[in-house]
Order: structure tokens, then sequence, then C-alpha cells
């Protein structure tokens, strides 16, 4: 299996600064990973940022650390002996809502585009640099609790609650992923308006870089949970050439 960058790897041992404080309010992390290396880097990086680490080498021990003691995030490895991530993460969806971050040994597109499919909130491919994986981590976990929560919003039947993390339809609650709520809020927040993949990058996600397939996933994920025909999309509409805009009064696209 492949491995963290080695400029990464020279540095496997990091000190946190003297002077950086620790969280105000540690994440449990789950590192679920079949390579000793990368699960020790890893997990020395995590909890060099303040955060307690439990690790498991495979699926059912990763199921089984993860009923003993519900993580706050799972960094979880796609490539795992026996069950793969991608049913570790159906599993652990199917048990209760929970941050997850897949690591992908290929850059192959179709790998990553499966994994946000399953509910994955964000990816790293390896070989990577454990200082990003801890950024991105840190970026979901914000999102995870939000400070201070914008106010709730509605349009076209839609609702959404920030304080409770809670999406409604017509009434009837939405089953939605981490990213696809903070989604669905800010389409929300500003109907009409359009915006281009690399702005909505920013603004949800929280990112100045990453890959825009990611943005592209989520919108497409969250038409199937929303929209009444997915395949003729009238609330959350594409603008070509420009990104993706919310109508509020769900007319037919131009």
């Amino acid at each position: 299996m492949q491995q963290p960058h080695e400029s990464a790897r020279a540095d496997a041992s990091p000190s946190r600064p003297q002077d950086a404080p620790p969280p105000a309010d540690p994440a449990r992390i789950l590192v679920v990973d079949d390579d000793p290396t990368v699960a020790e880097i890893v997990s020395g990086y995590l909890q060099r940022a303040g955060h307690i680490v439990d690790r498991a080498d495979d699926g059912p021990t990763a199921l089984d650390r993860a009923a003993a003691h519900w993580p706050d995030l799972v960094v979880l490895d796609l490539m795992l002996p026996g069950m793969d991530g991608l049913e570790v993460c159906r599993r652990m969806r199917g048990t209760g809502p929970v941050p997850i971050v897949m690591l992908t040994a290929r850059g192959d597109e179709d790998d990553r585009i499966v994994g946000l499919e399953v509910g994955a909130d964000d990816y790293v491919t390896k070989p990577f640099s454990p200082r990003e994986l801890v950024l991105r981590v840190e970026s979901v976990l914000r999102r995870t609790r939000p400070a201070p929560a914008p106010c709730p919003a509605s349009a076209a039947g839609l609702a959404v609650d920030p304080a409770a993390r809670r999406a409604t339809k017509d009434g009837a609650e939405l089953a939605l992923t981490l990213r696809e709520f903070d989604l669905l809020a800010f389409f929300l927040r500003y109907p009409g308006q359009a915006f281009t993949r690399e702005e909505l990058m920013r603004e949800v996600w929280g990112w100045d870089f990453g890959d825009l397939s990611t943005v592209t996933v989520h919108v497409r994920r969250l038409r199937g949970k929303i929209e009444d025909d997915p395949a003729r999309p009238r609330l959350i509409q594409t603008v070509w050439g420009v990104g993706y805009r919310f109508d509020p009064a769900g007319r037919e696209a131009d």
C-alpha cells in the first residue's frame, strides 16, 4: 500500500508549538488503516493537534471500536482487507451520523466519486501530506460544530435548522450528510444567486483548493434528496458557464 508523502514521513514525530494551545473541545477520531506506518503517522499528527485517537486495522475492528466509543470523525482507508472502506462507511452511516474522511490509495476519479456517493464527507489521495490531512479533518470538524449557528432558513417547502443540524422537506426530515446539509443551508441563505463551483468550495467546504468534482457530486446527491425529479432539477439549477443557483420558485430551467 502507498505511504504518505516522503517529505511528511521525515517529520513523523512533529512537536506541537509551545505557544499553540490545544483545542478547547478535543475530538475523538477513529483512524482505520491496515498499514501500521500510515496509521502511526496519521495518529501522531492528529494527537499532536490535540485530538483523542483510536485505531483499527480492519473493518470489523473499526465497527467494534465505533460501537464502544462513537467517534466525532473517522479517517477511513478505502482499501482494507476483507471488508473494504466503502462497506465500513455504509455500516457506520446506517448506525448514526458521523463525519468520514476517506483515504484513497489511487488517484482514480471513480474511487473518489464512489466514496462521496456512499457518504464520505471528504477524501485525501495517497501519497498525502499529514499536515494537509489534519487541515482537512479540522475543516470537517468545524462544519460539524458550527458556532455561532446561522439562523434557520426555509424556502420551497425546504427548511434547515443549523443549530439542530436538521433539514426537512414538506415537514419530513431529510437524511443528509454533513456536507449536503451545509450545501443546502448555503443555497437557502442565498436564493436566486448563482455561484461557481470554486465559490461553493470556498464558502461551504472552507477550502481555497481541491478537486471541484467534490462539489459536483454533492450537488447531484442533494438533488436526489430534494428534487421531485432529480433528472430535471428545478430547485438547484445548473447555470451553464457559471455553476449553480437555487431557485425557490422551482421554475423549469431555461
